[in-house]
């Protein structure tokens, strides 16, 4: 699979539609800088993208994943060819999924340890206070691993619409939620709800 030039065949199907890279990320809930990252081929749509930028583009996702618009032949041989590539390429969410909470778990033990040493077996205050900084130090990469992990492998569908959804990082983050849903706005039908999340196939 070429990035490059699923890049610049994006960048083509951009300007024909004469859109800049703000509108085509305004409607598909992205930043800027993403459209620009995918057009300069410095990297592919997340697979939960690649539906809505078909749709917006009048394109399948065999085209976008070819770089090109194909006739019929063509169509069924790119077809094997890119889900043969993309199998190979993504590793299972539910897999990564586990990887990381186990990870999680030892990590936040460890810095458990890491206090509970300080505070009965070390006298000297700033070493008590190094081993304190540390073991925070690792909650915090814990709660980031896990909120990189869950960006990377949830797609949220739209309570409204129907339709699947991957939201940006800072609506994410900062949008209300339960553990199972969160208040986002559909690149659809751009209406908010509290859609439900999945894990991606």
């Amino acid at each position: 699979m070429n990035v490059v030039k699923i890049g610049q065949f994006i960048k083509e199907l951009r300007k024909e539609k004469s859109f800049t890279q703000k509108e085509v990320a305004e409607r598909l809930n992205v930043s800027e800088k993403t459209v620009s990252k995918w057009e300069t081929g410095r990297g592919l749509p997340d697979l939960g993208y690649m539906l809505p930028l078909c749709k917006l583009f009048g394109i399948s996702t065999n085209e976008l994943l070819s770089g090109e618009r194909l006739n019929d032949r063509q169509y069924v041989e790119k077809a094997e060819e890119n889900i043969a590539s993309l199998v190979s390429d993504r590793t299972s969410p539910r897999k990564k999924v586990i990887v990381s909470t186990v990870s999680c778990v030892m990590a936040t033990l460890s810095s458990l340890a890491l206090v509970l040493i300080s505070a009965y077996f070390i006298n000297e205050l700033w070493l008590r206070l190094v081993l304190i900084g540390i073991a925070v130090m690792v909650v915090v990469s814990d709660v980031a691993v896990i909120l990189l992990v869950a960006v990377s492998t949830e797609i949220y569908e739209c309570e409204r619409c129907g339709e699947k959804f991957v939201p940006g990082l800072s609506a994410y983050l900062f949008a209300p939620h339960t553990f199972r849903r969160r208040y986002l706005k559909c690149p659809f039908c751009k209406k908010k709800s509290w859609d439900k999340s999945h894990l991606k196939k």
